[in-house]
């Protein structure tokens, strides 16, 4: 390993067993380099949904790490993710964020390409190319590996990193709660909502697999405002907001899940429609179909409508609000957010329509939850431009010590909600991949790890 940091010094900014963080992770461009080769260049990452790109010729364009990338439906319905980049002079070939096309061209040069990749046409190619031109061997870099889970679409650059489905591990089960709901499946609803926020994408991810404790502070206003339920007929006269008891005292059990950079957390609850951010036609959906998702399910994951979701490194979601993500990095101090709704596919279209409203309200960029997360995450990267601030060991402590395995079917390793299990699984899977060249030993640093915690 070249650089500043060897294998002995990124082991050294993640000390997860006794949960301390060195803020470097989040702000060095050495470090980051090294996460666009070993991290995204190894990890399988989100691409689209298979409803963006449902007919042959049909592309989404999307990023892996800082590296754009067209996914592309197949004559065959097969799907391909190519690198959009010319092998000519590196420009796009795409500039669309969709569409339906028979080739993609070039505007630089006019090279052309079919929606496989293949090169198929040189303008002026026997003036400029006399000694022959090897287009069979010259045509858009494809994705190494494309697979699909129940609709979502991933790639992986790599032939090392195991099998989609082994990689992802527990954390299926948890997205299978939004993914298998009902019988046919999901769909993404409306557009992508884009936009950019001055922090590390770190920040995000950890947030989403671990953090349940921020919403009691950064978001008690609106707690105050949507989650009142008065306790009785007699207390409605003081206000919602006096008389609610929050979840974290009514819920018959709270659980976190953090294992190989996956994270999890959600309440217990005792009803279809436990949501505090979702009303109306949203929660009265869930209650028509819990049975449905309870036979398909179980109790558990049917009334989990509150759920926080990670899938290392970029995805993540939320239960009941119907909000699905990509934090494409964008330098060591920048994330650029892409949020889609997702729903099922048999949902009525009214009740569509209003998953796409409740997620744009509280989750869109102008969201009011929304804003309250960035600005957070926007504050801590001010900070971290100091020396000292970047030096600092952050306290990642929360329920050190007390993580286990259930024993009543809820998969993985995990902790009480207010925990940090999952924050430490995640920065730990974070240093094992920029340390170790070979997957294998990525591998065998994780299950250390994870050995010792229970």
């Amino acid at each position: 390993m070249n650089g500043k940091f060897d294998a002995d010094k990124i082991d050294a900014l993640v000390d997860a067993r006794n949960g301390r963080i060195t803020p470097l992770i989040f702000t060095d461009p050495e470090l980051y380099e090294l996460e666009l080769e070993r991290l995204f260049g190894r990890c399988w990452l989100f691409l689209c949904h298979e409803s963006q790109i449902p007919k042959a010729g049909d592309f989404f364009n999307t990023y892996m790490g800082e590296d754009p990338v067209i996914v592309t439906r197949q004559k065959d319905g097969s799907i391909k993710a190519l690198l959009n980049q010319c092998r000519h002079r590196s420009m796009r070939v795409c500039h669309a964020d969709s569409g339906n096309t028979r080739a993609f061209t070039c505007p630089y040069h006019g090279w052309s390409y079919g929606v496989d990749g293949a090169l198929k046409d040189i303008p002026l190619e026997d003036r400029v190319y006399p000694q022959g031109a090897c287009k069979e061997q010259w045509g858009l870099l494809e994705v190494n590996r494309v697979a699909s889970y129940k609709g979502l679409i991933f790639g992986c650059w790599s032939d090392e990193t195991p099998a989609l489905e082994e990689y992802m591990g527990d954390i299926a089960w948890y997205l299978d709660g939004v993914l298998d709901r009902r019988e046919g499946g999901t769909e993404i609803i409306g557009g992508v909502h884009k936009w950019e926020i001055e922090c590390n994408w770190k920040f995000a991810a950890e947030q989403f697999a671990s953090d349940q404790y921020h919403a009691l502070f950064s978001h008690a206003s609106a707690i105050q405002v949507l989650g009142a339920q008065p306790d009785d007929e007699g207390s409605k006269k003081l206000g919602a907001a006096q008389t609610a008891r929050p979840v974290w005292e009514t819920a018959k059990d709270a659980i976190q899940y953090g294992q190989r950079g996956h994270g999890s957390g959600f309440f217990f609850t005792e009803k279809p429609d436990a949501n505090v951010w979702v009303d109306g036609e949203v929660a009265q959906y869930f209650r028509d179909t819990y049975q449905e998702a309870k036979e398909r399910l179980g109790e558990v994951r049917a009334l989990r409508l509150a759920g926080h979701n990670t899938m290392f490194p970029t995805l993540s979601w939320l239960n009941g609000t119907a909000t699905l993500r990509i934090w494409h990095p964008r330098g060591p101090n920048k994330t650029e957010v892409w949020a889609f709704c997702i729903c099922d596919k048999d949902a009525p279209q009214e009740v569509k329509e209003a998953f796409e409203r409740s997620a744009t309200r509280a989750f869109g960029p102008a969201g009011f939850l929304e804003q309250d997360d960035s600005e957070n995450w926007v504050e801590i990267q001010k900070v971290l431009r100091g020396y000292k601030a970047r030096q600092s060991k952050l306290i990642v402590e929360m329920g050190l010590g007390n993580e286990k395995v259930r024993e009543d079917g809820i998969p993985g390793i995990t902790n009480y909600i207010f925990s940090e299990t999952a924050a430490r699984a995640m920065y730990r899977r974070w240093a094992d991949l920029l340390m170790h060249e070979k997957w294998a030993d990525v591998e065998k640093a994780t299950e250390q790890f994870e050995k010792e915690l229970v």
